[in-house]
């Protein structure tokens, strides 16, 4: 099926008016790929699967999803070969701004709505123009924001989420905090299975980590923020996030990918939110994990998240314990950094089993602009977690300054027993979970 309003070169498009959205399709050998691009381009569009008597062309001309580009994978040009069962196609098409307007859900549901359910459909990128991005705020911080806030321009910054991950009253953790600030950590942040409990409201937690960050700037000259958890009900959250920045917390973290990432992007735009706010990866994998269906994860961890307004995000590092290629994590980076129009760029934090070992990696990846995200490494660390925070300042020093990880361990015992206890990381090495399949 060819249709003339639905099938335009991209060149023909008028520039600002659409966002393209890139699938990847498979599909039987038979399909007529022309009448398929055309159903989905309509279904999210003006259209339905019979005709309808008010779908004119001039909706169509209005509204209906374009069709700009159609490649098979491989190439096939003139003959497909008998052996061949499946086919798999790249699609772009382009949605009119105006059928959604300046928000994120719509947005999405335009996209990748009712489609999602269509098979072996996968979301691979999305393309917005400028006249639609200028319309959102993005981070109201971003990296240049967050290293204004804690006076430190010239390394990778050392994000610690307290460990264990629940269980732990607000004097328990923030014993720990003090012990992992005093180590010369950065940033301190809730487990994201941590929000309010009976052991562990989330304002006492702010109110004593708070002391436990000052006690520790006394001592050392180095701030350490602390991001607390608001992950609830949007109406209940945004209270929430409000009622602990008046208990004095220096940072917010929400589990955007449950609560919605709309609800990141109101906390993220209220003028009353005046620290800077981390986005959780948790459900994530629900959404990339699979290569035939779902969206692709640097949109999920990455172009979305900045667009709403992280001003950090918490992905899987791809040397750590959940898999994700290589190739995978350096998308998420370049999505979150590379040049978005007016939106700063926001943190990439790879973190999941991130340990002393792994820094050097890291940092041949993304240089200074990072967050090193690490748990176990600090509290785990057979020293106590003042000794694991050293370990991975000194890890972090020592891949600023190329000097190799084993030599500067030589000086620095925290560091040495760290190595000891969890290697060296090589790149290509799989994570733990992959291991438990292998």
């Amino acid at each position: 099926m060819y249709n003339p309003i639905a099938f335009r070169l991209p060149e023909a498009l008028e520039d600002g008016d659409y966002v393209i959205a890139t699938y990847i399709y498979q599909t039987n050998v038979n399909v007529d790929i022309h009448k398929l691009a055309y159903a989905l381009s309509e279904e999210q569009s003006s259209g339905t699967w019979v005709n309808l008597p008010l779908e004119t062309e001039e909706v169509l001309q209005r509204h209906i999803g374009r069709v700009i580009s159609i490649w098979e994978i491989p190439d096939y040009e003139t003959q497909i070969p008998k052996e061949v069962t499946e086919r798999a196609w790249v699609i772009q098409i382009g949605y009119p701004v105006h059928n959604f307007g300046a928000q994120i859900p719509l947005m999405l549901t335009t996209v990748h709505g009712n489609i999602a359910a269509a098979g072996r459909l996968k979301l691979l990128d999305l393309n917005f123009p400028k006249a639609y991005v200028e319309q959102f705020k993005g981070p109201k911080f971003g990296i240049e924001g967050v290293r204004k806030l804690l006076g430190v321009y010239d390394r990778p910054l050392l994000h610690n989420m307290i460990k264990p991950s629940i269980g732990l009253t607000p004097e328990q953790s923030a014993e720990i905090f003090y012990q992992a600030a005093m180590g010369g950590v950065d940033a301190i942040k809730d487990d994201e299975l941590v929000q309010s409990h009976p052991w562990s409201n989330y304002l006492d937690r702010v109110r004593l980590h708070t002391l436990a960050a000052q006690r520790a700037y006394e001592k050392t000259g180095e701030k350490t923020l602390y991001f607390v958890n608001v992950t609830d009900r949007p109406d209940r959250m945004l209270e929430k996030a409000r009622r602990a920045l008046e208990a004095g917390a220096t940072g917010l973290m929400v589990n955007y990918n449950t609560v919605g990432i709309s609800a990141l992007s109101m906390l993220a735009d209220d003028p009353e939110i005046t620290v800077p706010i981390l986005g959780h990866l948790d459900f994530s994998g629900a959404m990339y994990g699979s290569p035939w269906v779902g969206l692709s994860s640097h949109l999920v961890l990455g172009k979305l998240a900045r667009l709403a307004g992280a001003d950090i995000v918490v992905y899987p590092s791809s040397y750590g314990k959940f898999p994700l290629l290589d190739s995978k994590h350096l998308r998420i980076v370049t999505a979150l950094t590379d040049r978005f129009y007016q939106i700063k760029r926001s943190w990439p934090m790879p973190g999941g089993g991130v340990h002393p070992g792994m820094i050097q990696l890291l940092y041949n990846d993304m240089k200074n602009d990072f967050m090193v995200g690490a748990g176990g490494a600090v509290h785990g660390h057979p020293m106590g977690p003042k000794a694991g925070a050293r370990a991975l300042r000194e890890a972090i020093d020592a891949a600023v300054a190329g000097i190799p990880v084993e030599g500067a361990a030589e000086e620095y015992p925290e560091l040495e027993v760290a190595l000891k206890a969890w290697g060296i990381s090589k790149a290509g090495v799989k994570g733990r979970y992959d291991l438990m399949e292998a």
